[in-house]
């Protein structure tokens, strides 16, 4: 199935900013959607569709950099640019450390908003292709046997065949059996790339018992 369409999100109090805001994007090509308030975008959005979130940091109730908060703590990742008509610097410092990836002032410049989008938007492909590389890594180490993870896990540390073979008290020969499984399973072409593969999934070497 394919992705959704990357979509703008645009949340400011002010309705004739999102107003604007939506036809200026909307002119460009892009897809938008607009709520008047953090709430409102928070019963709406779908963290399945991809894209950005152009977010007005002064509102009533929940402001932007809340928002942000509660966008993070529901393990949401959409790539933030933040808007404001009050140029506060320690503000905008808080929100870029937390992961926004611009922070534009009021009236915003329409080729800076434009750009910001696209850095968002490639942000969010990269993110995203990230989060796929991991989930497939899960599924492939899903396949191991415990015995096949264990011997995975000294691999990665460093150990040879022999070494292994005394750790877990087994002969040489099976070890080599079991690594060449976990070459397999987990499509790895060689060491380099098994050791790779290993430390995205946090898989840390076991020491030795030597």
């Amino acid at each position: 199935m394919s992705e959704a369409k990357e979509t703008v999100f645009i949340v400011d109090d002010d309705r004739s900013v999102l107003k604007a805001l939506q036809r200026l994007l909307a002119a460009s090509g892009l897809e938008v959607a607009s709520f008047d308030s953090p709430q409102a975008f928070l019963e709406n959005y779908d963290c399945a569709v991809p894209g950005c979130l152009v977010l007005d940091v002064a509102m009533p109730g929940l402001n932007g950099l809340e928002l942000q908060q509660e966008l993070a703590a529901r393990g949401g990742a959409l790539p933030i640019v933040f808007l404001t008509g009050h140029g506060d610097v320690p503000m905008s410092v808080q929100a870029m450390k937390r992961g926004a990836v611009d922070f534009l002032t009021k009236p915003v410049d329409e080729k800076d908003l434009l750009a910001a989008i696209r850095s968002s938007f490639e942000r969010g492909r990269r993110l995203r292709a990230a989060q796929a590389e991991l989930a497939e890594i899960g599924r492939r180490l899903a396949t191991l046997t415990p015995r096949e993870r264990e011997v995975l896990q000294h691999i990665v540390a460093g150990r040879r065949n022999k070494q292994v073979a005394g750790d877990l008290g087994i002969v040489e020969k099976t070890i080599k059996v079991h690594r060449a499984r976990v070459m397999e399973k987990m499509q790895a072409e060689s060491l380099a790339e098994l050791v790779r593969i290993a430390e995205r999934a946090g898989i840390r070497g076991t020491p030795s018992r030597d």
